[in-house]
Formats: structure tokens, C-alpha cells, sequence
């Protein structure tokens, strides 16, 4: 495919992200099966996507002098190709400047006519003979941030109000960098010495994980297409998402309630921490979500995990109360945590979503409690970093909870290096600038014996 037919694709799927706010990961795998985009383009096309619209805040800034009219008035095809160019020739070296504006002025002729293909070429070559403008211009220390890292303004002034500035700006610049590729090991399948040297044999270049005992890091290569992973020797997930099962502890033998379940990625590896011995019910409330829980496990070889269609808020109509040793709320969240995979959540989330998420996180919270045995532990996980979803609604979990207690011993769970981390011993938050993963809080409660 040509690097011309390669530009377009991606200008098309940008503009379908920008038109119907899809999801941009979904869209690149649909556009590189049917424009059959592979090897070296693949790795372009996905790059360009991505990295426009993780960068798109701070490129407007530099396209904004240059542009005579407002950008919001431009057409949106417009307005996109010129972020995507400026992509190439700010962030990509491998991209030699003169093609990539040789193909922007060809992709505005194609799609629009001469008069566009001359602005486009204008605001490009202005901005190359002028250089960039400078953030030091910007004298507001919020909306620098903002513009430097490109992150939404109200974003990052609800992070400085949280963490203070220094951390906010850390948080956003981590953001920015490439995801690790991090590989869970199946352990009731192999080794982490055997799987590692599996995937090494099909060319992929493997080292230890950094937190977690069971995880690989993948610096080359597909975990998805090696045989590794289709033989169910390893599952895809981040290190920060495999803390999880730790904290929570199941032994072999426990009755267990992962109560949003999907894709099964936390089921699985509770399974496989129990050595495949007890029972595991993993609920969602969408039947498509369910038979991705339904794949995990068959492509895992684990027996013990039982999907089910079911709304956590009402799963006490069909499990009795003290059921479970062991319970896993990983709730549904704003996913603020993971803007380095997914970078299209920072410009469609709003600010009244997390507060709408944070209810829906407590009202699981209470609904489930009751199931729990006396004793028994129950985690609450999301993968966001906003306080108002973690710290705030365990807060108001435990005002409205009498039984309810810190369980201190989670930390003990952790690796060791994460201990000293670990709020009265049993709340965890983990950012995406402290090891290089996702963002992600942990708490872990325990339920008095009486």
C-alpha cells in the first residue's frame, strides 16, 4: 500500500473519531483489515492516529498563528490534515518533512480543490520557515500544561487542585509517552521462563516485568499473534491491572464474585492465582461482553470461572447474602488512567462524567457487600486516578458501611516495592508517571467477623 493510501486511511479514521466520537482502537483494526495495512504501514498508519490525536491540543497551538481564520471554522477534513501533518514533521523523525507535505497538498487537491491545496501548503510552509511558537508565551500555568502536554484545560486543573501542579504536569507528560506491551503468564500452563522463551523463539524481543513476578515486558513484536498467547501460555495486561488479583489474595478452594468482569482479564488471573481450584462467578450486564469472558477462559484452559449476564447492583436477587470469601469490584470508571492507550477518553470524557461514575461505583459497592462472608475480603479497583471515583467513594463507602474495615494486610500481598505505597495498608494509587504503567487505585476492605 502506498504512503499516500496510507495518510488518507488515517485521515478517514480520524475523522470519524473527531464526527462520532468512536473509539479510535477499534477503528484502526477495522481500517487495517479492510484497506489491508501491514508491516511498516501498519506501523505509520497506527502512529499517525494515535499520536495526532494524543498531541492534538498542542498542535493547534502551533497551527493556530498560521491560520488566518479561527481552526474551529475550518472544514473538519481540513483542519485534520494539517494536524496530522504537523504530527509527522514535529514528532515522527522518520518522516521526511518534504513527503509528508508533499502529500498533505496531493490528499487536499484529491478531496477539495486548488484553493485548499494552496492554504494547506501555505500554513505548512509558514510554519516550517517561522518555526513553533513557544509555551513559554503562555503566562497561565494551568492552560500551559494544558497546551504543552495536551490534555483539556479543565483536566488539568481539577489534577492541580488534587495532586498540585508539578504532579499534574508529571501525570500529563506520561501520558504522552508510548505504552509498555506488558505479557501475564499463565502459571497453571508455564513457566514465566518457559513462556518468555517461547515468544523469544518467534522473534519477540522479552525481559522481565518491573512489579509484578508473572509479567513479561515486550519491547518487539505481537503478544496478540504469538503462539505464547494463543496456546493460553500468556494474557495481555498491564502490570498495574495484574496488582489486582494480589490484593485481593483468593486461595484454592474460594468461592469468588468478580462483579464487572469483562473482558475477563482480572477473572482469569484470579483463576490461575487459585490454581484453577474453586469457583469464580464473573459478571456483566452486556451479553457480547460476556462471551469475551466465555473466550479468556477457554483460550486460558481455566474451568472455575462461570460468566453470566447480570447487573452487580442486582446480583442480590441470585446469590444469597455471605456467599463469597472473596469479591472484586473493578468498577466501571472514567479510565483517566489509561490516556496513553486509549487517548481519545481525554477529549470525550467530561467533568461531570466522573461524578456520575463515582455513584455507580458506590452503588455497586453497597449492592455486593452484602454477599461477602464475614471475614472475607473485598477489592475495589479502577483504572482512573481522579479522587473523586477512588478516594472519595471509599470514603463515603465506609461512612455508610458499619461493618466494613481497612484491610491492612493487602500491602503484604504486593510486591515489596509497592508496600511502603500502601495508605494504612490497604489503599494503593499508582500513577502513570511512578513505574511506567497504566494509572490505577487498589483498597481493599475486610468484613467484621461480627
Amino acid at each position: 500500500m502506498s504512503r499516500s493510501n496510507v495518510r488518507e486511511a488515517a485521515l478517514d479514521v480520524l475523522l470519524k473519531v473527531e464526527k462520532n466520537q468512536a473509539y479510535s482502537h477499534l477503528l484502526l483494526n477495522q481500517t487495517m483489515n479492510s484497506h489491508r495495512i501491514t508491516g511498516k504501514d501498519a506501523g505509520l498508519f497506527t502512529e499517525i492516529v494515535y499520536g495526532t490525536i494524543q498531541r492534538q491540543k498542542t498542535i493547534d497551538y502551533f497551527l493556530s498563528p498560521f491560520v488566518k481564520k479561527p481552526l474551529a471554522k475550518l472544514d473538519g477534513w481540513v483542519h485534520l490534515l494539517l494536524r496530522m501533518t504537523v504530527y509527522q514533521t514535529v514528532y515522527l523523525d522518520r518522516v521526511p518533512e518534504r513527503a509528508a507535505f508533499h502529500e498533505a497538498v496531493q490528499i487536499a487537491k484529491k478531496r477539495g480543490h486548488k484553493g485548499i491545496a494552496g492554504m494547506v501548503n501555505g500554513v505548512l510552509r509558514s510554519l516550517q520557515r517561522e518555526g513553533l511558537p513557544s509555551f513559554d508565551d503562555i503566562s497561565d500555568p494551568i492552560k500551559r500544561i494544558a497546551v504543552e502536554y495536551s490534555h483539556p484545560e479543565w483536566l488539568v486543573a481539577r489534577w492541580a487542585e488534587q495532586f498540585g501542579q508539578e504532579k499534574a504536569a508529571r501525570i500529563c507528560r506520561a501520558n504522552l509517552e508510548h505504552p509498555e506491551q506488558t505479557a501475564r503468564v499463565n502459571l497453571t500452563k508455564s513457566s514465566v521462563e518457559n513462556a518468555a522463551e517461547m515468544m523469544r523463539e518467534e522473534g519477540l524481543e522479552v525481559s522481565a516485568g518491573g512489579l509484578v513476578p508473572e509479567a513479561l515486558t515486550v519491547s518487539q513484536g505481537a503478544i496478540a499473534r504469538s503462539r505464547a498467547f494463543q496456546d493460553g501460555a500468556v494474557s495481555i495486561q498491564d502490570e498495574s491491572s495484574m496488582l489486582v488479583a494480589r490484593a485481593l489474595g483468593a486461595g484454592e478452594g474460594e468461592t469468588v464474585l468478580d462483579a464487572c468482569a469483562a473482558p475477563g482479564g482480572k477473572s482469569s488471573h484470579i483463576a490461575e492465582t487459585m490454581n484453577n481450584r474453586g469457583k469464580i462467578e464473573s459478571l456483566d450486564i452486556h451479553q457480547h461482553k460476556v462471551q469475551l469472558i466465555e473466550e479468556q477462559k477457554n483460550r486460558l484452559g481455566l474451568t472455575i470461572i462461570h460468566p453470566r449476564v447480570l447487573d452487580a447492583r442486582k446480583a442480590g436477587g441470585v446469590f444469597a447474602e455471605d456467599t463469597f470469601d472473596k469479591i472484586l469490584v473493578d468498577a466501571p470508571c472514567s479510565g483517566l488512567g489509561v490516556i496513553k492507550r486509549k487517548p481519545d477518553l481525554k477529549w470525550s470524557k467530561k467533568e461531570e462524567d466522573i461524578s456520575r461514575l463515582g455513584e455507580i461505583q458506590l452503588d455497586i459497592l453497597k449492592s455486593v457487600w452484602p454477599l461477602l462472608k464475614p471475614g472475607g475480603t473485598l477489592v475495589y479497583s479502577t483504572c482512573t486516578v481522579d479522587k473523586e471515583e477512588n478516594s472519595r467513594v471509599s470514603s463515603e463507602f465506609y461512612a455508610h458501611t458499619d461493618n466494613a474495615v481497612k484491610d491492612a494486610e493487602m500491602k503484604n500481598r504486593l510486591p515489596e516495592k509497592l508496600r511502603d505505597r500502601c495508605q494504612d495498608g490497604a489503599e494503593l494509587a499508582l500513577f502513570p508517571d511512578d513505574y511506567g504503567t497504566d494509572g490505577f487505585y487498589i483498597h481493599s476492605f475486610r468484613k467484621k467477623e461480627s
